[in-house]
């Protein structure tokens, strides 16, 4: 009979250097978060057709991430088994970031509004590739009792990368001397910049990782794996659907609350800018070139960034809380607290009062980021960890996709073309999402007790 024998745990600075690679990604990521819905309507989208332009993101997500967790499970190089993805992810990722804000230069044959859908989606293809393997390293190289520590220092890098993400446009601005307004159909410098830096930290971050950490053996998996039974696999990556229907109980019910959390996410990233211009900043609809439209956006770019540092903060807090109710229960907070945050931007009109809304949103950030990992890590086998979280990730963009086919129909039709209603249907759509999480079996709380 074979030895099992149990991951060695892992110093703080090992997991930091294994997860730094994704500050730089988030770094990216809040760029375009925060900043996509302006290029667009700069570039002349109109504000019921933004959430079809972000359905590049979460389609792209859809088709890559189990295609990379599927190869990344059967990946073994020199740079090891999740590695090569960093790399390849990075590159294209640090490419698409600098070429975004420049549509309008590219745009030979295209409306510039193309050529800017087409490199977004480019762009989330590539933060796809980079990122999905880091979900899977952190339960490759942690063992179980170290799932929840590894998450949320991902977390916590996360929330630091998005915060100065986020706010770079505004520093730009308001403290470089660099220009927030542009003549009509071109992007300003402030966010032209913010990209640039944005790609060499994302291309940084990610090399830090790839050479600081160190990948176990196929050898050393087998033997950390050697007490789960051989199973006769079907070759191929059309294995895919056959591990997609044999998910796990827990995944599934996982997906209702990713269900409503993300697509509540959604709604905020892409209605945002819009929502506050035009509620709380008084800004007239399809004004998106004034000094006041640039105002509420850079602002925008502040409140993400509090988001982000609230839950980059917040995750450090996480396992704790976590050890003295239950993941389950951690997380059904978190939530709550999100869809009061949401709620209450209908309720504000002082731009500062805003933080406050933030801080909820926050706690809902930070814990979405890192929970729901957690949960679901302690019920799938090792040897498929990484086709599983890029199949999990269908949970997360499925509802984008939904909200990207309906969301603009929903605003137009229903709200009258009133954005700041799209965040109060994605408040109380997180509030569902904390009631649906208590109904989830997490196994690994069963098996502490």
């Amino acid at each position: 009979m074979s030895t099992v024998i149990d991951k060695p745990k892992l110093s703080f600075l090992q997991i930091w250097n294994m997860s730094f690679g994704f500050f730089g990604i988030q770094f990216g990521f809040a760029l375009q978060n925060g900043n996509a819905s302006r290029i667009l309507q700069t570039y002349g989208a109109d504000v019921e057709h933004l959430s079809l332009f972000w359905l590049a993101a979460p389609i792209t997500g859809m088709i890559i991430q189990p295609i990379i967790g599927h190869y990344s499970d059967r990946t073994w190089t020199r740079l090891g088994r999740r590695r090569p993805y960093f790399l390849v992810g990075a590159i294209l990722a640090a490419l698409a970031l600098i070429l975004m804000p420049n549509s309008a230069v590219l745009a030979y044959m295209l409306p510039p509004i193309m050529v800017g859908a087409g490199i977004l989606m480019i762009m989330d293809a590539s933060f796809n590739v980079a990122m999905e393997p880091f979900r899977a390293l952190v339960a490759d190289n942690l063992p179980n009792s170290q799932h929840s520590v590894g998450f949320s220092v991902q977390t916590f890098l996360i929330g630091a990368g998005a915060v100065i993400g986020s706010w770079l446009p505004y520093i730009f601005s308001e403290y470089m001397g660099v220009s927030k307004i542009a003549e009509e159909g071109q992007v300003p410098d402030n966010v032209v910049y913010s990209f640039y830096v944005g790609a060499a930290v994302l291309l940084t971050t990610l090399l830090w990782t790839v050479f600081t950490t160190k990948e176990y053996s196929p050898e050393e998996h087998a033997r950390f794996q050697s007490h789960e039974p051989a199973v006769e696999e079907q070759k191929g990556i059309l294995s895919i659907f056959t591990d997609f229907s044999n998910m796990p109980k827990t995944m599934k019910q996982l997906g209702l609350v990713q269900f409503f959390s993300w697509f509540a996410l959604f709604s905020m990233w892409v209605f945002s800018t819009p929502a506050i211009a035009q509620h709380v900043y008084k800004v007239l609809p399809g004004d998106t070139s004034s000094t006041q439209y640039a105002d509420a956006a850079n602002w925008v770019g502040i409140l993400f960034g509090i988001y982000n540092g609230v839950s980059a903060v917040y995750a450090l807090c996480l396992p704790s809380i976590a050890r003295m109710t239950s993941r389950k229960i951690a997380h059904a907070f978190s939530l709550c607290a999100g869809g009061v945050g949401l709620l209450s931007i209908y309720f504000i009109d002082d731009p500062q009062l805003l933080i406050f809304s933030m801080i909820g949103i926050g706690l809902a950030w930070g814990s979405i980021l890192a929970m729901p990992y957690a949960i679901l890590s302690s019920s799938i086998p090792a040897r498929k960890m990484g086709v599983y979280m890029g199949i999990f990730n269908f949970f997360i963009t499925f509802p984008q996709i939904v909200n990207g086919f309906f969301g603009g129909m929903i605003l137009k039709q229903v709200f009258g073309g009133q954005a700041i209603y799209a965040l109060v249907m994605a408040g109380v759509l997180m509030l569902l999402a904390a009631l649906s999480v208590l109904y989830v079996q997490d196994q690994g709380e069963r098996s502490r007790t």
